[in-house]
């Protein structure tokens, strides 16, 4: 028997979705201590899934993937998961413990990178699978145009995982969560969102890698707020990331003003928050700015999170 605990992880940016000089993608995400994914695992003949999942669909998808590859089972009990499609990642984490699990229990000897493969993940960013490895703030390479001829999300794509280019551990900020009672874009309305959006305009490709580059990976290092701020604050205005955020008309747009530093994960609808001092009080914030629009919102507070999966035998 063992037991995994995987991250999750805020998506903070695709790269470039331009494509001018021979590659694509590129992401940059944050690991998070939570929410996450936590099961117990032992060997069986079949497969049975107990506890109560959010996602019983993906850990059964996961499940017979692993079957069909190796030819055995298993039983998996489901300690703890959190929602789809609300731009924290568990698609990706979920199918990587179950692999990992599998490869741990029958000595398979799977890197994360294969399991990937196996699953159908990162075919778009890598940053879930390099999380799921090493935790801390990632940046992913992307795919050569050689191999990814066309501008797709992750689920739509055939591409292997994207390689890890960079990785820091982050300073011990908190970190916000604001999760509103919404789905993000996934399935045809994702390949819709990439297909209407892309290509971007090369300048806004050029401005985030300099952000990047030049201020956000030295703002981690240096423990400077101010200046990761300033750059998350842009980011939500160029690309790709700009087109994700406007699909919520103003809504997503309006949070923004009440943190210093704050940014939608992914294709959202979870807004996150970075700060040193008022957790509270930009928690409390989130929550009455999306009620007063009508909209439930789970918030929480949680720390990046600078290791991987955690295995327990």
């Amino acid at each position: 028997m063992l037991k995994l605990r995987t991250p999750s992880r805020v998506h903070i940016t695709l790269i470039d979705l331009n494509g001018a000089i021979g590659r694509v993608d590129g992401g940059v995400g944050l690991a998070l201590e939570e929410p996450h994914i936590e099961i117990r695992v032992k060997e069986h003949d079949d497969f049975i899934l107990k506890g109560e999942p959010i996602n019983r669909e993906r850990f059964n998808l996961s499940a017979e993937k692993m079957i069909k590859y190796c030819g055995k089972g298993a039983e998996i009990e489901v300690l703890s998961d959190y929602e789809a499609h609300v731009g924290l990642g568990s698609g990706t984490q979920i199918s990587l413990a179950v692999g990992k699990a599998f490869s741990e229990l029958y000595s398979l000897n799977l890197t994360t990178r294969q399991i990937a493969e196996i699953m159908g993940r990162g075919g778009t960013s890598g940053i879930g699978v390099a999380v799921f490895d090493y935790g801390g703030l990632v940046v992913d390479g992307g795919h050569s145009t050689k191999e990814k001829k066309s501008f797709l999300p992750s689920s739509a794509s055939k591409a292997k995982p994207a390689p890890m280019i960079a990785r820091l551990d982050f300073p011990n900020w908190d970190v916000v969560l604001a999760i509103p009672e919404l789905k993000g874009f996934f399935g045809d309305a994702e390949i819709n969102l990439f297909q209407k959006s892309c290509p971007v305009p090369l300048d806004d490709v050029r401005e985030i890698c300099h952000l990047i580059l030049m201020k956000m990976l030295p703002a981690v290092v240096e423990a400077d707020l101010d200046s990761l701020a300033a750059t998350i604050k842009r980011i939500q205005e160029l690309g790709f990331k700009k087109a994700e955020v406007e699909q919520y008309g103003d809504l997503i747009k309006g949070c923004f003003d009440l943190a210093d530093c704050a940014g939608m994960s992914s294709t959202g609808p979870t807004v996150y928050a970075i700060t040193d001092t008022n957790a509270r009080e930009i928690e409390r914030s989130f929550r009455d700015y999306f009620a007063e629009r009508g909209y439930e919102c789970r918030t929480l507070i949680t720390k990046a999170r600078n290791r991987g999966v955690e295995i327990e035998i």
